[in-house]
C-alpha cells in the first residue's frame, strides 16, 4: 500500500509539471535560504562556547546613568582583578587584558626578529596576565601555557605569526623587538593556537603584564581605567545572587573612596548612578552593541532575529504557495477524488495519498535546497565577511534536515489533503460542485499574508538603503576626500617633522598634519572627565575625549574653527591651552568660552578656540565633548592633496619615504575609504537583507503567477460570455486583476504599522538617522501593486485575448 502511495504521488507530480516546478523551486529556494541563514546564526550564537568551562567565565561591565543617558564600559583599573580575586571567594581566578594603543606595545607595532634589520608591521598586540591563559585554557603549539607569561619581558605569539616568520621551526627562546627599540627585547615563550572565527578575541600577540607599569602608581590607581577584566567563577556559585552584591561592594568599598580622595564631586552619587555587573563570555558577541569602545566587531542579537525572521518568512511564502496551488487546482483532482471514493477509498486513504505527494515534493525540495546552499555558500561568505561551512560533521545535521522536511511537508500538505479529500463524490460526478471556490477566502487570506511579508521587506530594504545613503553622504564636519593617511610614521623618530616639511613642499600637497587621533574607528582615543574652572568638587564631571594634534590638523581635515584661534608653534603657552568642540562648551555651560579654563584631572587648560562639532565615531553614537591639545602623537601622518594623478603622487611620496625609512614598508590608506570601512558591517547587513528580501518577493511572485493561472482558468467561460456580450479587453483585464490589487491594498494596511515599528526600533541604534517619511510607504505600495500586476498580467491578457468560441463551443 505504501509503495502504491509513492508511485501515484510520483505520477501526479510528473503529470502536473508546472505545479511541481513552481512548488519545487519555491520550496528549494526557501530551504536553501533557511540553511544559509541558519549556518550564519549557528556561527554567531556559538561564540566562545568552545572554551572549556565557558559557562563559568564572565567579563566585568560597568554602567553609569547620567540623567536620561546610560553609558556602559568594559574598562577597569589595573588593580580591579587582583582585588576582587582576593575579596570574593566565589571568584576562582581573575585576569586582565589591555589592548589600548595609547600605551606602548599595545595595538599595532613594527616588529623586528632577532638581529634582522627589516621591520614588519603587525597588529593584534595586547598585554595579558598569566591568568588569562589559564581562564581561557588557550592551547599551545609550543611552550607551556601554565608559565608562558609568568616572567617579565616575555611574549606569546599566535600559530599564524609563528608560521609566517618561523615556518615549522620551534621559535621558543627567539627574541623580538618592537618599534625599533633594541633596549627592550621580548623573549618568545609559547606559540598559541589561533583563535577560531567564533571567538570574541582575535589577538596575535600577548605581552606579559609581569613587571609592567605604564606610569607611576598606575597599577594601584582606581580612577584610571584601561583594562578588560575577566573572571572564572567557582562552579557552585549562585551567579544571579553574586552579581547583585559584588558590584555594589566594589563601588562602596573602593571606587567611592578613591573618587572622594581625588576630589571628584560624583563620589557622593556614585553608588546611585553606577553599577558593575558580570557579562557571560558567551554573550559578548551578541549582547554588547550598547557598550562603548568595544574591542573588535560585535554583532547584535537584533540582527540575528531579523535574519532568522526573514528566513522563516521565505519558507512560509513557499509553503503558502503549495497550499494555495493545491487548493486552487482542485478542479484537476475532483473527479479523481470522486471516483476513488465511489470504488471504496476512505477519506483517511485520500489524506495519506495527498500527504505522501506533499512529502515527496518536500523531500526533493530539501535535497535541492541543500545543493543550492552548498553551491552559494562561498557567495554568502563574501556577503557576511565570515568563514562559514556546512555542518556536515555534526551528527544532528542530517536528522534535523529530515525532521524539518517531514514537518514542512506535513504542514504544507495538511490543509490541501483535508480539503481535497472532503469532496462529495455525488456532487463532483454530477458537476454540481463549484471547484476551487470553497476555499477562495482562505486562499485570499494567504495571499494577503504573502504580500504583507513582501511589503514589510520592501519597506525595510528602502529604509536601510536610505539610512546608508544618509550616513555616507551627510556632512560629518570634516573633509575626508583626497586625504592620504601614512602609517608607521612614529618610526621616523624626530625626523617626522622634517618628513612633514618635505611632503609640504610637493606641489600637489595642500597641507600635512601629524596626529593619530582621527575621526575614524581604530585610531587613538583617550577618555577623560572635565569640569569648568571653579566647578571642581562641586559640579558633576562630564565625560569627553582628549586628543593630541598639531597646528595643521584643522586645515588638513577641513574642521571649521568657529571661535578663537588655532594652535601656533611660536606661542609657548599653547602647550597648556586647548581647543574644544561645541559639545564641550554646551555641556560645561560656557556662554563665552574663549579665555575660560577647563579642569581635567586637576589640570587647568585655557580655551583658545572652539571648533564646530564633527563626528569622530560612527553614527550610532552622539558627538561627545572633545578637547584638542597641542602635542605630538605621531603613528599617522595625514596628507591633504589636490591632484588628478593620485598614483603618480603616491609613487613620489613612497620614494621620499624610502629615503627616510629604508627598512620599513610604505603603508597608506585614503581617509574616505577608511570612513566607509566604519560601516562595512552595516553594508553587509544591508546586502544580506536586500538579497533575501528579493528572494522572498521572487518566491511570492512565483506562487502568485501560478495561482493567477488557475484562477483565470476557472473564469475562462465567464470571460468568454462577457466578450460575446460586448465586454472590452480592458474591462476583462480589470476584472481579472482587480481582486489581486484589492488584496495588495489590504496587505499594505497590515504591513505599514508592522514595518514602521520594526524599522523605528532598528533606527534607535543610530544617534543620527533619517526620519521615516510617508513617501517610503507610498513607494512600497506602488512597487507591491506593480509587482502583483506584472505577475498576473500575462494570464489576464491571455484570458482577455482568447477567442470565446474556443471556450463555448462545447456548451
Amino acid at each position: 500500500m505504501l509503495k502504491n502511495y509513492f508511485k501515484i504521488a510520483w505520477r501526479n507530480l510528473l503529470k502536473s509539471k508546472g505545479f511541481s516546478f513552481i512548488n519545487l523551486t519555491g520550496l528549494s529556494i526557501g530551504i536553501s535560504a533557511c540553511i544559509l541563514i541558519s549556518v550564519y546564526i549557528i556561527h554567531e550564537t556559538s561564540y566562545d562556547k568552545f572554551v572549556p568551562d565557558s559557562t563559568n567565565i564572565y567579563r566585568l561591565v560597568r554602567q553609569f546613568n547620567f540623567g536620561k543617558e546610560t553609558l556602559k564600559s568594559i574598562h577597569f583599573s589595573a588593580n580591579t582583578a587582583r582585588t576582587i580575586e582576593s575579596d570574593f571567594g566565589e571568584i576562582e581566578q581573575a585576569g586582565r587584558i589591555m589592548d589600548n594603543d595609547l600605551f606602548y606595545g599595545a595595538g599595532t607595532n613594527e616588529l623586528q626578529i632577532d638581529d634582522e634589520v627589516m621591520q614588519h608591521h603587525e597588529a593584534g598586540f595586547a598585554y595579558a596576565d598569566q591568568a588569562i591563559l589559564d581562564i581561557f585554557s588557550i592551547p599551545m603549539i609550543f611552550g607551556d601555557a601554565k608559565t608562558a607569561l609568568e616572567e617579565p619581558k616575555t611574549i606569546v605569539i599566535s600559530q599564524a605569526v609563528s608560521q609566517k616568520y618561523f615556518k615549522d621551526e620551534n621559535p621558543i627562546g627567539r627574541v623580538v623587538y618592537l618599534n625599533g627599540n633594541r633596549d627592550d627585547p621580548h623573549r618568545i615563550t609559547a606559540v598559541m593556537r589561533d583563535f577560531p572565527t567564533n571567538s570574541h578575541m582575535d589577538y596575535q600577540y600577548f605581552l606579559t603584564m609581569k613587571g609592567v607599569e605604564f606610569d607611576e602608581g598606575e597599577q594601584d590607581r582606581w580612577i584610571q581605567s584601561n583594562y578588560f577584566t575577566y573572571v572564572r567563577l567557582r562552579p557552585d556559585t549562585d551567579v544571579s545572587l553574586f552579581d547583585q552584591t559584588f558590584g555594589a561592594s566594589i563601588i562602596k568599598k573602593y571606587l567611592k573612596p578613591a573618587l572622594a580622595a581625588g576630589g571628584y564631586a560624583m563620589a557622593e552619587e556614585i553608588e546611585d548612578k553606577a553599577s558593575i555587573y558580570l557579562q557571560p563570555m558567551t554573550d559578548i558577541q551578541l549582547y554588547s552593541a550598547d557598550i562603548g569602545y568595544e574591542s573588535g566587531f560585535r554583532n547584535d542579537i537584533k540582527i540575528i532575529w531579523i535574519f532568522g525572521t526573514v528566513a522563516l518568512f521565505i519558507l512560509l511564502l513557499a509553503t503558502i504557495n503549495f497550499v494555495n496551488l493545491s487548493t486552487a487546482r482542485s478542479a484537476n483532482r475532483a473527479k479523481e477524488v470522486g471516483l476513488r471514493k465511489v470504488v471504496g477509498s476512505g477519506r483517511s486513504n485520500l489524506v495519506i495519498q495527498f500527504l505522501t505527494e506533499s512529502l515527496v515534493l518536500t523531500l526533493m525540495a530539501f535535497v535541492l535546497g541543500v545543493v543550492l546552499a552548498q553551491t552559494f555558500l562561498p557567495v554568502f561568505q563574501k556577503m557576511t565577511g565570515i568563514e562559514l561551512s556546512m555542518p556536515w560533521g555534526n551528527q544532528l545535521f542530517i536528522p534535523v534536515l529530515l525532521l524539518a522536511a517531514l514537518v514542512v511537508g506535513g504542514l504544507a500538505g495538511f490543509y490541501p489533503a483535508l480539503y481535497l479529500s472532503g469532496f462529495s463524490p455525488i456532487n463532483v460526478l454530477k458537476g454540481k460542485l463549484r471547484l476551487g471556490g470553497k476555499s477562495s477566502g482562505f486562499r485570499s487570506g494567504l495571499v494577503v499574508f504573502q504580500f504583507t511579508i513582501s511589503i514589510i521587506l520592501i519597506i525595510g530594504t528602502l529604509i536601510i538603503n536610505e539610512q546608508m545613503s544618509f550616513i555616507l553622504n551627510s556632512k560629518v564636519g570634516f573633509e575626508k576626500d583626497q586625504v592620504i593617511q601614512l602609517y608607521g610614521t612614529n618610526m621616523l623618530g624626530e625626523k617626522d617633522v622634517i618628513f612633514k616639511e618635505e611632503l609640504s613642499k610637493m606641489q600637489e600637497v595642500e597641507s600635512v598634519s601629524i596626529s593619530d587621533y582621527l575621526p575614524l574607528e581604530n585610531t587613538k582615543r583617550n577618555g577623560n572627565s572635565f569640569t569648568k574652572e571653579g566647578g571642581e568638587n562641586i559640579d558633576e564631571d562630564i565625560s569627553g575625549q582628549v586628543w593630541q594634534i598639531d597646528e595643521d590638523y584643522l586645515e588638513t581635515l577641513g574642521i571649521e574653527l568657529i571661535a578663537g584661534r588655532n594652535f601656533d608653534a611660536t606661542i609657548a603657552s599653547d602647550r597648556d591651552a586647548t581647543i574644544v568642540n561645541e559639545q564641550m562648551v554646551a555641556e560645561l555651560g560656557l556662554t563665552d568660552p574663549i579665555g575660560k579654563k577647563v579642569s581635567r584631572s586637576g589640570h587647568l587648560n585655557e580655551i583658545i578656540g572652539v571648533v564646530k562639532n564633527f563626528r569622530y565615531d560612527n553614527m550610532k553614537q552622539r558627538v561627545m565633548p572633545l578637547a584638542l591639545f597641542y602635542e605630538k602623537s605621531n603613528t599617522i601622518i595625514s596628507v591633504k592633496v589636490n591632484t588628478a594623478d593620485m598614483p603618480g603622487l603616491l609613487k613620489t611620496i613612497e620614494k621620499k619615504w624610502d629615503e627616510f625609512a629604508p627598512n620599513l614598508s610604505f603603508r597608506y590608506a585614503f581617509m574616505d575609504d577608511s570612513f566607509a570601512q566604519m560601516y562595512d558591517n552595516v553594508y553587509r547587513i544591508k546586502t544580506i537583507f536586500t538579497s533575501f528580501a528579493v528572494l522572498a518577493i521572487f518566491v511570492a511572485c512565483m506562487g502568485l503567477f501560478a495561482l493567477s493561472a488557475f484562477m483565470v482558468e476557472q473564469r475562462n467561460k465567464e470571460m468568454s460570455i462577457r466578450k460575446v456580450l460586448g465586454a472590452s479587453i480592458q474591462g476583462i483585464y480589470r476584472l481579472q486583476t482587480q481582486n489581486f490589487v484589492y488584496l495588495v491594498l489590504i496587505s499594505l494596511l497590515f504591513a505599514i504599522p508592522i514595518a514602521y515599528y520594526s524599522m523605528e526600533n532598528w533606527l534607535k541604534d543610530y544617534e543620527y538617522k533619517i526620519e521615516i517619511s510617508w513617501q517610503i510607504f507610498l513607494v512600497s505600495g506602488a512597487v507591491a501593486i506593480s509587482i502583483a500586476l506584472l505577475t498576473v498580467s500575462y494570464h489576464a491578457f491571455k484570458s482577455a485575448l482568447i477567442n470565446p468560441v474556443n471556450n463555448l463551443k462545447g456548451e
